[in-house]
């Protein structure tokens, strides 16, 4: 296969793996890999002068993704996805340069898809028969959606009664095999990867493979075009399973090492109260995480106990002078509410999270007033619509004439 050259790097041990290696974690002390690149030579290879000739997408920067040259795109048009400039948001928050990354404009709806889009292009060009993931929900909807454009059998397990009906409609439409198992997103994920084991035509897409979180990375390739080809000071990202947050400093950190910026912004991680083990370890300048049996959260799309890519969110974090926190389910409705009402960008629980984080880190002082913050929601709001139904104001009832319509209205 004719790779854009790189390898595979365990992050405990350092053992390293060739491109043509399938392989999910290291044979040696069974921790997580992520892609390496040569990045001396990848300064004079890669060059800028075509960027402006493609739009904005994840395939913009091809030059950077880890695919062989002639490789299968398996691509439903995502990325691009708006950079926000919130004003009356930043304005209730103390802030002056706001931005809110809306990743609720990929097609399924969440980041997930700049994963998926590389994941399941690597999964064919290894020639994978089937995919599958462990999933609270916008995973198993984009995995589906890129199995379905691919024509590969695409299995998913899901924690029994856990999932937002939107994103378990969607894995339904795909023509995903929906399975649901007892216990939670841990249980499932564990389960994935035993599957897989046994089953090695079986591709697993969860952020345990290196190459979705390379789709992920290129989030911080766009917010630095769309910045004017600038970073930001802070990026405050909602924390899960772990590997978006990862995937974003990387990106940044490639930019840095290819010579096409000079400084890097700092990392704010925000996880809910209830799922909150790396915001715990960070706090407590801990090197490993303990483990939240029981996870709960509004917020579905974060409630995991157990991330898998823990490590390399700690390392994000501390590398990049950031910080974790947490927020409560309360400060994360209240947090989506205000989103779509001051600034008409409607979020799912999760993506309010990073608002609800960053709100927070404002008033400890962690954000000054003048600094550049990016905000990523990551899935919109039409993926948990229950939760506003249940937490906001019911329609009012009037008999229709427009004298009780006015007075409904509220106004003189």
């Amino acid at each position: 296969m004719n790779f854009l050259q790189h390898y595979l790097e365990c992050i405990g041990c350092g053992a390293t793996y060739t491109p043509n290696s399938v392989v999910y974690a290291c044979r040696s002390c069974r921790d997580l890999l992520t892609v390496k690149y040569d990045y001396r030579e990848l300064r004079n290879t890669v060059d800028l002068k075509p960027l402006p000739g493609r739009p904005i997408s994840v395939w913009r920067y091809e030059q950077l993704l880890p695919l062989g040259h002639k490789s299968e795109r398996i691509s439903l048009g995502e990325g691009g996805t708006g950079l926000h400039r919130c004003d009356r948001l930043g304005d209730d928050m103390g802030l002056k340069n706001l931005w809110v990354k809306n990743e609720g404009e990929n097609p399924t709806g969440s980041f997930k898809d700049r994963g998926m889009t590389v994941g399941v292009s690597r999964a064919v060009e290894v020639g994978a028969c089937s995919v599958a993931c462990a999933s609270t929900g916008n995973t198993s909807a984009s995995l589906a959606a890129y199995a379905a454009k691919a024509g590969l059998r695409c299995v998913v397990l899901i924690p029994f009664g856990k999932i937002a009906f939107g994103k378990l409609a969607q894995a339904i439409a795909y023509g995903a095999r929906v399975i649901q198992i007892e216990g939670n997103f841990d249980d499932a994920l564990n389960s994935v990867l035993q599957l897989t084991e046994r089953r090695q035509t079986i591709y697993p897409l969860n952020s345990v493979n290196p190459y979705r979180l390379e789709g992920q990375k290129t989030l911080a390739f766009e917010v630095w075009d769309q910045l004017g080809q600038r970073v930001p000071d802070k990026v405050v990202v909602p924390v899960g399973n772990a590997g978006n947050i990862s995937a974003i400093w990387k990106g940044f950190v490639e930019l840095k090492e290819i010579g096409w910026i000079d400084t890097l912004p700092k990392m704010m991680g925000i996880q809910a109260e209830g799922a909150a083990p790396i915001a715990e370890a960070f706090k407590k300048r801990e090197k490993s995480i303990h483990r939240v049996e029981n996870p709960e959260t509004v917020a579905t799309a974060i409630r995991i106990g157990s991330p898998a890519s823990w490590k390399k969110a700690l390392r994000s974090i501390f590398e990049s002078s950031g910080v974790m926190e947490t927020v409560s389910d309360e400060e994360i409705l209240e947090s989506q509410k205000r989103l779509a009402r001051l600034e008409g960008l409607f979020v799912e629980p999760a993506s309010a999270s990073s608002i609800a984080g960053l709100r927070r880190l404002v008033d400890a002082g962690s954000v000054e007033v003048d600094e550049e913050v990016v905000a990523v929601a990551t899935g919109h709001g039409l993926k948990d619509p229950e939760i506003i139904i249940k937490t906001c104001e019911e329609p009012i009832r009037t008999d229709g004439s427009v004298d009780s319509i006015i007075r409904s209205m509220g106004v003189d």
